[in-house]
């Protein structure tokens, strides 16, 4: 039965959100003041016709908005999207009675995103590169997209050609493309065993494209170009599939953020530090001891460091901070603490952190929710949350990080 109702708000994915006979019901593409009406089912209204659009509401920048899963919100206006999300963490803060300063949230440009991954198939002409349909198993041929940068979109044609060689007509493979200083650096997931003839298609591909590398199911088969990436004064040349943070944008916002808390700090211990995205930055101003768990990232941050000028010390430590976090008697001597652990959070290091008596503590999370669990453990052991900056790399999705400053 076809239902009519208004849109009260934007939930946390960013569907909109009726409420009909005290129900909940979520209404993708939809604003807060629309009036829609469509089929219900499940609690959710999945072809809503809009019957008095929002004024909130724009274009899509991209034709392939609604039917790819990419995106969601493409059809809010910027400023509204931007306050949406800063009120969203706002709100998930609030309920845990955490009411630090929110600064101004920066927002990565369109076309900024340096990481892509496709799904690609092979089919009958030829082959297709691109996302799966929203909670569909439909691959969206990419033809454009207003997320990630130019010369990733224009290389589309080009990995075509090695889809042909590596993609069944059956199954689907992954492929990673990262922009780097080198070129773009391609790494090919759950495809076919290359025999010898076909390495040599690769090569010739890959000079053709300026691929950097290629990484075939977890081995580099061709390397043309070191696939570096700048962090502060050095360079850096990540494994295949190290850690990135998506767009130069936001990781220069979240790096500014980091290094304004550890101002004057002579010591800084950098925490779960991948291949170095503060370790390097920071250590312009002060000495650095990393720990992460990926030998081949820290090893990567090393040579880096080695290589630059003008930075001071950096050691570094493997070491798996979830089963063996770093404890009390190994924080003497630091002034400064940086984590930024995965969307999990960091539970037991956190603990420990709790009781360190390091005096600043930049801490960077792309989870509010489980922030919110580790920051109340801080403040437990005498922290004050000073303030917060919510930082949207994630452009027309209902994704955003975070970076917050903890003084004792």
């Amino acid at each position: 039965m076809t239902t009519r109702m208004t849109i009260d708000r934007l939930g946390h994915q960013g569907d909109g959100v009726a409420v009909l006979d005290g129900q909940e019901i979520y209404v993708p593409f939809t604003l807060p003041g629309e009036l829609v009406e469509g089929d219900i089912s499940g609690g959710r209204m999945l072809s809503a016709r809009i019957i008095e659009p929002a004024a909130e509401r724009k274009s899509p920048a991209c034709r392939h908005f609604k039917t790819c899963g990419g995106c969601v919100t493409q059809h809010i206006d910027d400023k509204v999207l931007a306050e949406w999300k800063q009120e969203s963490v706002r709100q998930t803060l609030a309920r845990n009675q955490l009411t630090p300063d929110f600064r101004p949230l920066q927002t990565s440009p369109a076309q900024s995103r340096r990481r892509a991954v496709f799904t690609a198939r092979r089919t009958k002409k030829g082959a297709m590169i691109g996302f799966h349909g929203r909670a569909s198993d439909t691959l969206i041929d990419l033809q454009e997209c207003a997320l990630i940068r130019p010369e990733i979109l224009s290389a589309l044609e080009g990995l075509k050609n090695l889809v042909r060689l590596g993609a069944s007509r059956k199954g689907e493979i992954r492929i990673s493309a990262t922009s780097t200083l080198g070129g773009l650096d391609v790494e090919f997931r759950d495809a076919k065993p290359l025999e010898p003839a076909q390495l040599v298609e690769v090569s010739a591909i890959a000079q053709k494209e300026h691929y950097a590398r290629v990484v075939w199911n977890g081995d580099v088969i061709l390397e043309i170009q070191p696939p570096l990436q700048k962090f502060g004064k050095a360079c850096i040349l990540p494994p295949p599939g190290a850690f990135l943070q998506a767009t130069l944008e936001g990781e220069a916002a979240l790096v500014a953020a980091v290094r304004e808390i550890c101002q004057g700090s002579k010591r800084v211990l950098d925490l779960f530090a991948g291949c170095g995205t503060f370790s390097l930055p920071l250590a312009e101003q002060a000495e650095v001891h990393a720990v992460e768990g990926e030998g081949e990232m820290l090893a990567a941050l090393d040579t880096g460091w080695r290589q630059a000028q003008g930075l001071k010390g950096i050691t570094t430590q493997t070491r798996d901070l979830f089963r063996r976090p770093i404890l009390l008697d190994e924080f003497k001597g630091f002034d400064a603490a940086v984590i930024d652990p995965p969307r999990t959070g960091a539970k037991a290091q956190v603990q420990e952190l709790a009781t360190s008596g390091i005096k600043k503590i930049a801490f960077v999370s792309c989870n509010p929710a489980t922030f919110v669990r580790d920051a109340e453990t801080l403040i437990a052991g005498g922290y004050s949350l000073d303030w917060v900056q919510v930082i949207d790399q994630f452009r027309w999705s209902a994704h955003s990080e975070l970076v917050a400053q903890f003084s004792l």
